[in-house]
């Protein structure tokens, strides 16, 4: 199968989960393009890892185009084409203005990209994926419109970025895709609450995939670890809820323990971080490390007593953080939100507190600081569950299969205009913080990891 992957930005300096993707999608003998719809930054090559090496991707099947070389490579096509895709892009467009003009520049942006793409590639694929629900799903969905051939097309939804946050046009690419693919059970729960009156329609198209890790280059290893060093990895922004693993800190310092910092991520959070740890007079104790390359993610995993991801919400669906940890060997205490509760076996492979909790998140940290045994039983239900559920190349061949079995539907949404535009708030139907209704069992068992 040939497979067209649209995502926002490739190469990045953080892409591990979707290179990781990718390489099992290969590994499962599905042949891959990939079409950024970012312009390309030359610089950003030397981050790629596996995708791109021996084996993998050549560079020539990322595609790339610039906003300039989109618009003058509009070559007028057939007349009823032309109107076809006029009357598509308007019914983009159209969803679009109430998130702003911010929203409707960068869906703008992605009509000369897709129209451009579709003349060059229009016979080259059998399938048709957005990688994410946002920008890259709806060029996605603009290509596959104008390509005009009954291959399927297909969504994948991850978290803040694309679905729990604002949606332009979600509801009608929901509608339109043949396979709906997702990273958590958490997600299919919440598809249901954000959008209820597509649940007869869409609950049979919506498949959980899970991330995987190649566990080979996890090494498991719970032992020789210091006593106290808590580790917190991932973007400095509010959403992370950095603020109050820094305040648990400076609360079990009240305790008369004392716990090293290490925050690994760059953002622009750092700086107000950096005060409230002076504020609480932790300061001696926080490192803030800044971005660093994954071999040094990995290591300072290794080597922590405890990973600690404090999400004050949503935000992340399963952060891939908390898998990696888990192969490794090292404990975890995160938020009870989104999907980290499926990652951690509803707290029996890692410690959950509520979000935005200091004293239970104190608690939690100190029980596992100060229980070497509780330390290994943690860590080795964690391994037994990342083989079991985040096998990478398991994963891929259940997910290549998905694809390959997926068919063009005749759907009613013959023009996205004659589908309501309404959509329920998700984070009101949710509330922000929870861990939302219990999602339901995927009906498929090829598409469960």
């Amino acid at each position: 199968m040939r497979l067209a992957v649209f995502t926002s930005k490739y190469p990045a300096r953080v892409s591990t989960f979707f290179e990781r993707d990718m390489r099992a999608l290969l590994e499962a003998g599905i042949e891959l393009d990939v079409l950024s719809i970012y312009p390309l930054d030359s610089s950003l090559w030397q981050h790629t890892r596996d995708l791109l090496g021996q084996d993998g991707l050549p560079r020539e099947r990322v595609h790339h185009l610039g906003a300039l070389a989109g618009v003058a490579g509009l070559r007028p096509w057939p007349l009823r084409k032309a109107a076809a895709f006029l009357r598509d892009a308007s019914s983009v467009l159209a969803p679009s203005v109430r998130h702003g003009p911010g929203a409707v520049a960068r869906t703008a942006y992605l009509l000369p990209k897709a129209w451009v793409w579709a003349r060059e590639h229009a016979d080259r694929y059998d399938h048709v994926l957005g990688y994410w629900g946002n920008y890259a799903a709806t060029c996605a969905y603009l290509f596959h419109r104008l390509i005009q051939r009954p291959i399927p097309y297909s969504i994948w939804l991850h978290a803040g970025t694309d679905l729990y946050l604002r949606r332009p046009f979600l509801r009608e690419k929901l509608l339109y895709a043949d396979c709906i693919i997702t990273c958590c059970e958490f997600n299919r729960g919440f598809l249901h609450a954000a959008y209820p009156d597509l649940v007869p329609t869409i609950d049979s198209r919506i498949h959980v995939t899970y991330h995987g890790l190649d566990l080979r280059a996890f090494p498991y290893a719970p032992l020789g670890r210091p006593s106290n060093r808590i580790l917190g990895v991932g973007r400095l922004s509010r959403y992370k809820g950095w603020e109050y693993l820094l305040r648990a800190v400076a609360e079990l310092r009240g305790r008369g323990v004392e716990a090293e910092v290490d925050l690994v991520g760059g953002g622009e959070g750092r700086a107000e971080l950096a005060r409230l740890a002076a504020e609480l007079g932790i300061a001696s104790l926080v490192r803030f490390h800044g971005w660093v390359p994954f071999e040094e993610v990995r290591a300072a995993m290794s080597r922590a007593t405890v990973l600690v991801h404090p999400s004050e919400g949503l935000g992340d669906g399963l952060p891939n953080v908390i898998r990696e940890a888990m192969a490794l060997g090292t404990p975890v205490v995160a938020s009870d939100v989104a999907g980290i509760p499926e990652a951690l076996d509803r707290g029996r492979c890692g410690l959950l507190v509520p979000p935005r909790d200091v004293p239970a998140l104190a608690d939690a940290i100190l029980r596992v600081l100060g229980d070497a045994a509780l330390r290994l039983r943690l860590a080795a239900g964690a391994r037994r569950l990342a083989e079991a559920k985040f096998d990478l190349w398991t994963n891929g061949a259940r997910l290549a299969d998905r694809l390959r079995a997926a068919r063009r539907s005749e759907h009613p949404m013959a023009m996205p205009l004659a589908v309501p535009l309404a959509v329920p708030e998700a984070g009101r139907a949710l509330g922000a913080g929870a861990a939302g209704p219990a999602p339901a069992r995927c009906a498929d068992p090829e598409s469960a990891a």
